[in-house]
């Protein structure tokens, strides 16, 4: 199931964040990110997967944080997240049986449907869960997206390559 593998999407409200949106005096926005998603991310890319990030709303916040991790496929302000995902996979001639994604409500569910592999935070939507293939122990923004990277790339082998750089 995770052999074809090359491209892992990110939703971001609930999975990379916990969906608590922050709204300061001034009007500026928080948003509270995972080391450890971030970590996964880029360790990931370093052994050969790509990433992409399709999300419903528009953060200066999440560009910053794409870049910090080196994703440039941001794609925000998304209402129709399939149709971006093959814009993307046609970009890298890529198929849906090439990714897998992570997300965690019903706006994801379509972008979802025919790709290799579904991952959902532990405090996703139901009808989320009852099509993935991966529920995370953990909730969104608290390390849902590492623990859904480290099962992809340890069912690959490459979870060792990832060590020998510890050792």
């Amino acid at each position: 199931m995770t052999e074809n593998i090359k491209l892992i999407v990110l939703d971001v409200d609930g999975t990379l964040t916990n969906g608590t949106i922050y709204i300061g005096n001034s009007g500026e926005e928080l948003k509270g990110f995972n080391v450890k998603d971030g970590f996964a991310i880029v360790k990931a890319q370093k052994v050969g997967y790509k990433f992409a990030i399709i999300t419903g709303r528009k953060s200066v916040i999440v560009e910053k944080r794409a870049k910090e991790l080196s994703i440039n496929e941001i794609h925000q302000g998304i209402e129709n997240k399939r149709d971006k995902l093959k814009e993307v996979l046609d970009k890298y001639n890529m198929n849906m049986k090439n990714v897998a994604y992570i997300g965690d409500d019903i706006n994801d569910l379509p972008a979802m449907k025919d790709v290799g592999l579904v991952g959902v935070p532990y405090d996703g939507a139901q009808e989320v869960k009852k099509i993935s293939d991966f529920i995370s122990s953990k909730k969104g923004g608290q390390g849902a997206v590492r623990e859904f990277i480290e099962y992809i790339l340890r069912n690959n082998g490459d979870w060792e390559k990832i060590l020998r750089d510890y050792k």
